[in-house]
């Protein structure tokens, strides 16, 4: 018989493999694969990073938020009851949290605080290591 430690919070969401993660990973432009993957949080979040980097803020932002609502989609239909761990340990989990946090960072930077705040929050609640690696 399996006991549950009803003190130890809600398991863990892992989510499955990205199909678009071995497009990008043999040099795909991210651009085309958000098109034929667009439920993949991991080429939104790729398209996000990389117009952040540019210094095109908005872009960064409206990808971010594009793939983070692909990620919550998927997470919750793989279990996620809307709180508890999405482990940065497993890869699979890198595309939504790699959105969370390019979001927190867009969204500081056009000074929407509240959101750069309350997505900073959920991606340290979601995974500690991913906040810390994101940083």
């Amino acid at each position: 018989m399996e006991l549950n430690n009803l003190l130890s919070g809600p398991p863990e969401t892992l989510l499955p493999v990205d199909p678009a993660a071995a497009e990008l990973a043999a040099g795909t432009p991210a651009v085309e694969v958000a098109a034929s993957f667009p439920a993949s949080s991991l080429a939104w979040g790729t398209l996000a990073e990389a117009a952040l980097a540019e210094g095109n803020t908005i872009e960064a932002y409206a990808y971010a938020r594009t793939g983070y609502h692909r990620g919550l989609d998927l997470l919750r239909r793989n279990g996620w009851k809307g709180h508890g761990p999405v482990p940065w340990e497993h890869e699979p989990n890198r595309g939504f949290l790699r959105c969370l946090a390019v979001l927190a960072k867009a969204a500081g930077a056009i000074d929407e605080k509240e959101e750069a705040e309350r997505c900073a929050t959920f991606l340290r609640d979601s995974s500690p290591t991913a906040a810390d690696v994101l940083a």
